[in-house]
């Protein structure tokens, strides 16, 4: 059985092909990325490297052809594209005849107001339409997106929201790249949905567990959307991400990330990191 994970070589593609690694044999796997020459690595340990652009719709026929089992990692970039994208991604499943298809959607994704949301429910609807069986891996927030606000913190700055009491279920990248390499090599996955969330927690929550982390008491600023964005301003984020970050907040203070579920350790086998321990994984990076 052939599995291939596309966007092989970013930062969630890298470590679910790691952890596919442990289980299947390297002649089992392969990968499609836009530019092989940086795959070289997964080529040394016997994974196939091929080439798959998004924007290239004949090199994904190509790079799909004989594959069994397909994790399809959502692409980067504005909702427009990236429907377009994941959409002709999924043709080429269909002309491959692929198996099975899972997906990194987003927690929620039909009915989620969330701004990153229209290019999952897209997604998840083009392959329920082509009529391969799927798993939609349904991502809620990872730790990593709070790394600059933790350094911010070591540096003496507040933890900034325009949140308010909005909930978001984190959890570290590696758990859930095993969540998805468990899919993907697993079994008994057909048509079936996961809403992957953490323990659900406030920004004034998690910032009380970053200052438990490291030893002081964290001040927690809360304030509004326009505020937020100069304080992001003042931090050095560009303005073209401005809007993004803003959203982020709007939607967590809608609620748009408060989403329970025990799907997670279903999968894992094992409970969730720590969140202490994700926080010292950061801080530490």
């Amino acid at each position: 059985m052939k599995m291939l994970v596309t966007g092989a070589t970013g930062n969630l593609g890298t470590k679910i092909i790691k952890k596919l690694l442990e289980t299947v044999p390297a002649e089992n796997l392969a990968v499609s990325v836009r530019k092989p020459e940086k795959a070289e690595d997964l080529r040394a340990q016997g994974v196939e490297v091929r080439h798959g652009d998004f924007d290239q719709p004949d090199s994904l026929d190509k790079a799909f052809a004989g594959i069994d089992r397909l994790l399809l990692i959502s692409a980067d970039g504005d909702n427009e594209t990236r429907i377009l994208q994941h959409t002709q991604a999924v043709k080429a499943a269909v002309k491959a005849n692929v198996k099975f298809i899972a997906y990194t959607s987003v927690v929620n994704a039909q009915e989620s107001k969330l701004f990153l949301a229209p290019t999952h429910k897209a997604t998840e609807q083009a392959i329920m339409d082509a009529g391969i069986p799927y798993a939609f891996l349904r991502n809620n927030w990872y730790f990593e997106n709070e790394a600059s606000s933790i350094q911010g913190v070591l540096a003496g700055a507040p933890w900034v929201t325009s949140a308010e009491n909005g909930k978001v279920g984190w959890a570290l990248q590696q758990d859930y790249a095993e969540a998805a390499a468990a899919v993907l090599a697993g079994e008994g996955h057909e048509n079936k949905i996961y809403e992957l969330s953490g323990p659900l927690l406030s920004q004034a929550e998690f910032a009380k567990e970053v200052g438990e982390v490291l030893g002081k008491e964290v001040q927690v600023q809360q304030v509004d959307d326009q505020a937020y964005a100069g304080f992001m301003k003042e931090a050095g984020v560009p303005d073209f991400l401005l809007p993004m970050l803003v959203d982020i907040q709007k939607g967590i203070r809608e609620g748009a990330l408060e989403v329970a579920s025990d799907d997670f350790e279903k999968l894992l086998g094992r409970s969730l990191t720590p969140i202490r321990k994700g926080i010292i994984e950061l801080k530490n990076a």
